[in-house]
């Protein structure tokens, strides 16, 4: 049965740096600030410990756990007394590259790991061309983590893109979704929002985006605008580009009040089209 209560979310829009542990410290600040604003669960944005860049990620990239972001990240936690997403940081397995997204606990243990599923690989004449699959390789889970409040879906920034993996998140129970990403001036402006109302209306789900704050200076401009999406597609909270916290409640009675006034989860023609969990 869908959970029907309410808590208090974080969507921490941090300004990231070209120092590991001075972002970690920055990103400590906040998470402890977010949890004196009442926050029960915090979330960072992609690439929170590193500059966003194939050139960084081998040079930044740490175990995971057992590094010292995922250690910083247990630590803050269980500090905080708050369930804790990691954003995303360059992990490092057998000689192999990841993005990955980490979650943990009130008491500090990892509960959750998501190596990002779809690798970012575009190229918009005129706009962005950027390769992670140059450095990084894909990761082939689906990721659910159980909190106090509902289950959770995550995904990592590219991951929003595709539909069917939003769909599959929702149908294993999630009534949150996750995705830490840094979309750029390209495709920021035109898609971040957009996407985040998408992947909401699809499933009648909360989703939260959480992205870096803009660096004008950075070589990979971030768009910034972190927001949270309720389940009838409306953008409940949200911010602009700088560095910021944006607190905000979910009450997850609003999902079934949604599903049952439209109740597209009835309807479909599962006899005509469907979308397979082929993960389970």
């Amino acid at each position: 049965m869908a959970a029907t209560g309410k808590f208090r979310i974080a969507l921490v829009q941090l300004l990231v740096g070209a120092e590991k542990a001075a972002n970690l410290a920055r990103a400590q600040k906040l998470v402890e600030r977010a949890k004196e604003k009442g926050a029960e669960l915090i979330v960072l944005p992609e690439c929170f410990n590193s500059p966003y860049g194939t050139q960084y990620f081998a040079s930044y990239a740490e175990p995971v756990p057992g590094g010292p972001s995922s250690d910083a990240l247990r630590d803050m936690a269980r500090k905080t007394k708050a369930y804790l997403v990691g954003g995303s940081i360059p992990e490092v397995e057998d000689g192999k590259y990841y993005n990955t997204s980490t979650v943990y606990s009130p008491d500090g243990i990892l509960i959750a790991k998501h190596r990002k599923i779809h690798l970012f690989d575009i190229n918009v004449p005129g706009g962005i061309k950027f390769t992670e699959s140059d450095v990084l390789k894909p990761g082939n889970e689906i990721t659910t983590f159980e909190t106090n409040f509902c289950k959770i879906g995550l995904g990592i920034c590219y991951d929003v893109r595709f539909a069917e993996l939003g769909q599959v998140l929702s149908r294993r129970g999630c009534q949150l979704l996750v995705y830490p990403g840094a979309f750029n001036m390209t495709t920021g402006p035109m898609h971040w929002e957009l996407l985040l109302r998408a992947r909401a209306l699809d499933n009648q789900v909360y989703v939260a985006g959480v992205a870096p704050a803009r660096d004008e200076s950075s070589s990979y401009v971030a768009w910034g605008h972190s927001a949270l999406v309720n389940p009838w597609g409306k953008v409940v909270a949200s911010t602009e580009e700088a560095e910021d916290i944006i607190i905000a409640e979910i009450d997850l009675s609003e999902v079934g009040k949604v599903r049952t006034a439209i109740p597209i989860g009835n309807q479909r023609r599962n006899d005509l089209y469907s979308v397979h969990d082929s993960s389970k």
